[in-house]
């Protein structure tokens, strides 16, 4: 599999300025080319105003992804939607894209009575199950043994699917990515792994969490192609992811992915990343990030102008606000519901007693 000329270059088409820099570029209509953007816009659209919610004491979390928006939005339209896809906690393009309703959405931030979640999860920790999203958690890599094991499933039973998952350079160095990777090197599994790789795991940079020269080359320990690009590049994202996907569904096993782009914003809303990092280093990022890339080539192609993108944004801000609204007009979900879902059948008599016993002592509360 060749990708780039240098075994550590990373495989782009799309330069800064939004030209096409070479000719074997992926196939992407126009019509999708607008899509994606519209897409990255409303996921930025999304994290200005969750973000002002947090600050504002109105929920708890945000965890946003300016500046990488490209890996996951990307990768999502590479594969198809009976693909199973394993997101971080900051991969929400691969939901927007397939479907996901903005108010529930919303509604999940926010933890309210209509939350999928009952109110049990973080903000961001989303679950849609009927999208082949699988639900989201906090303990990093976990996803990573998952997605081997679904990918495993799916060659058992024949299935024409695979199985991708995310997560970003810190987690690379947890035990759950070796034996996530060892064991689809071992058995051919038709699994994905994706390393966003952001320079930062929280306020450790990469460089001091890994020896290795780059991450894609860990893929050799397991028998298994490693392919680095460009991950601000949405041409290079989908390229790789295809390629990938193709390969797995040729019974070919897995493939690790490493998209080099960076975190423009804080870790999350619990994070200030003007303690461990350099601003200039922030700036000289925000100059190629994938948004702006995209916007410069929908403008050469006529397909968006600054009028078009402010209309649009302003609509998409009124979704926004009217999803807040219904969210904060909603009940939290009832008491009772934190003994939903604990057993497949019916509650044991202990846990029995301690409902009547809460029910008891929250009554009229």
């Amino acid at each position: 599999m060749s990708y780039a000329s240098d075994e550590h270059e990373k495989l782009r088409f799309l330069d800064e300025d939004g030209n096409l820099i070479r000719d074997d570029y992926p196939e992407i209509p126009d019509e999708d080319l607008l899509s994606l953007f519209k897409t990255i816009l409303r996921i930025r659209v999304l994290e200005d105003r969750m973000i002002k919610l947090q600050r504002q004491g109105r929920i708890g979390f945000y965890i946003g992804t300016i500046g990488e928006e490209a890996t996951h939005v990307g990768a999502t339209y590479a594969l198809k939607d009976s693909d199973i896809i394993f997101p971080a906690y900051r991969e929400i393009g691969p939901a927007l894209m397939r479907g996901f309703d903005l108010q529930d959405f919303v509604d999940q931030l926010f933890g309210n009575e209509s939350d999928v979640c009952k109110g049990r999860q973080m903000p961001n920790h989303h679950s849609v199950r009927p999208l082949n999203l699988a639900s989201i958690s906090s303990p990093v890599g976990t996803q990573i043994p998952q997605c081997t094991g679904t990918g495993w499933a799916s060659k058992i039973r024949g299935l024409d699917q695979v199985s991708l998952c995310f997560f970003g350079d810190g987690t690379s160095s947890e035990g759950d990515f070796h034996v996530g990777l060892n064991f689809a090197g071992v058995a051919d599994t038709p699994s994905i792994f994706f390393i966003r790789n952001n320079g930062w795991a929280i306020s450790e940079p990469t460089s001091m969490q890994t020896a290795s020269e780059t991450l894609h080359i860990k893929a050799k320990a397991y028998g298994i192609p490693g392919v680095r690009v460009d991950g601000n590049d949405i041409f290079a994202v989908v390229h790789a992811v295809r390629e990938a996907a193709e390969r797995a569904r040729r019974g070919e096993g897995a493939t690790l992915i490493e998209g080099v782009t960076y975190r423009i914003g804080g870790h999350s809303t619990s994070d200030d990343p003007s303690q461990y990092r350099d601003e200039s280093e922030v700036e000289a990022w925000e100059n190629a990030d994938p948004m702006s890339r995209l916007r410069k080539l929908l403008h050469k192609k006529d397909l968006i102008n600054d009028t078009i993108e402010e209309a649009v944004k302003k609509e998409m801000q009124a979704e926004v606000i009217a999803a807040v609204k219904i969210a904060e007009a909603k009940n939290k979900p009832p008491l009772s519901s934190m003994f939903d879902d604990v057993f497949a059948g019916e509650l044991p008599w202990h846990l029995e007693r301690q409902r009547r016993e809460v029910m008891e002592l929250y009554k009229g509360k």
